[in-house]
């Protein structure tokens, strides 16, 4: 098997079009997954034990199962779907598949971020009176989603390296456009190391975009510099 330039030339095009597929799938997968990790989050912190042992382990499942075989039980054999007469088109069950599974590890995250806000914070905002609307807006959210930017990130770089899954639904991804062509052609060196190529172009520059983003978020967020900001609030909250 050598390597051929006039097949590259004949199956770049296709592969660069369905790049953009790619991309679009993976920003849509990605918005999915952050809203829906609030949700989680705020349903985690309903005060019934019985709910949020549940909730709990409903999550553990969906972070537990490979993201395949929930995308399969998405566009293949969802329940709902013979109920209401609903058909899923593969770039819908992409979305809400990895979606819905990697909105259990952003969860995670806004937990991690909301956890590290000070009691003092939460004290303050009951003491003025805070609606729970303005309390999540004014005073917890701010301080709680600037740290965990960088690992949010990094959620966006994994799920991007976890597109080519949706192939096996039938998303026309870069990786399904290489597979057709070598399926065609008998010819696969050349479609998959494009794809590699663009995967590696795509992820790798956003690798270093965000480490440069944690090292920067933090020096903003340094523990010493959160302290003498709390304290301030709290003097704020004094007069």
């Amino acid at each position: 098997m050598t390597w051929d330039w006039k097949v590259v030339a004949e199956v770049f095009p296709a592969i660069f079009k369905a790049m953009w597929v790619t991309l679009g799938l993976t920003l849509a997968c990605y918005v999915f997954a952050l809203l829906l990790g609030i949700v989680w989050t705020l349903l985690r912190r309903i005060p019934w034990k019985s709910f949020r042992w549940m909730l709990t382990l409903v999550l553990e499942f969906i972070r537990s199962t490979p993201p395949l075989v929930q995308l399969y039980f998405i566009f293949y054999a969802w329940p709902l779907v013979p109920y209401i007469g609903m058909t899923l088109s593969p770039f819908a069950a992409a979305i809400i598949g990895l979606g819905i599974h990697y909105s259990t590890y952003t969860s995670e995250v806004y937990r991690s971020g909301i956890d590290s806000v000070d009691k003092g914070q939460w004290e303050a905002a009951t003491a003025l009176n805070f609606s729970s609307l303005q309390k999540w807006t004014k005073i917890i959210l701010p301080q709680a989603i600037p740290p965990v930017i960088p690992m949010l990130g990094n959620y966006l770089i994994i799920m991007f390296k976890e597109i080519p899954l949706t192939a096996s639904i039938g998303v026309m991804g870069m990786m399904l456009s290489a597979k057709m062509y070598g399926a065609q052609n008998f010819v696969y060196l050349e479609p998959f190391t494009i794809v590699a190529f663009f995967f590696l172009l795509l992820s790798y520059p956003s690798a270093i975009l965000i480490r440069k983003l944690e090292n920067k978020m933090n020096r903003r967020f340094d523990k010493k510099e959160m302290l003498e900001t709390i304290k301030d609030k709290q003097k704020e909250v004094v007069i």
